[in-house]
């Protein structure tokens, strides 16, 4: 019998095997935080989507940031807020969005032709 995983992390698999799912989910967590303010509820998630793009020790890698700093960051409330930047971005008439920025660097590298 084929030992099962449990849902999350099948729910990371899910995440890291497709680019844009992964784009969709984090957009979708980020606009639940602004809908509801559910500072644990987005950070967990959030780091759902940080470990099917590699985890916290690549993410430690990529910034710079201290990998036990990154951890504490994702999974503390006393994390830096979104709340008070959302606040001035509404005042702006401005909202986040989560975009896949490799995807949009590939689209616009220019292909060249090949020789016959």
């Amino acid at each position: 019998m084929r030992e099962m995983g449990n849902w999350h992390e099948y729910h990371i698999r899910r995440l890291a095997n497709d680019r844009e799912a992964a784009i969709d989910y984090l957009q979708l967590t980020l606009e639940e935080y602004l809908a509801d303010g559910d500072l644990p509820f987005f950070l967990k998630e959030f780091r759902t989507f940080v470990e099917s793009q590699g985890g916290v020790s690549e993410l430690s890698e990529r910034t710079g940031i201290d990998t036990e700093t990154l951890s504490n960051m994702l999974s503390n409330e006393d994390a830096p807020r979104l709340d008070t930047f959302q606040t001035l971005l509404n005042a702006l008439k401005r909202c986040l969005v989560i975009e896949d920025t490799h995807a949009k660097h590939l689209s616009s590298v220019k292909q060249t032709p090949t020789s016959r």
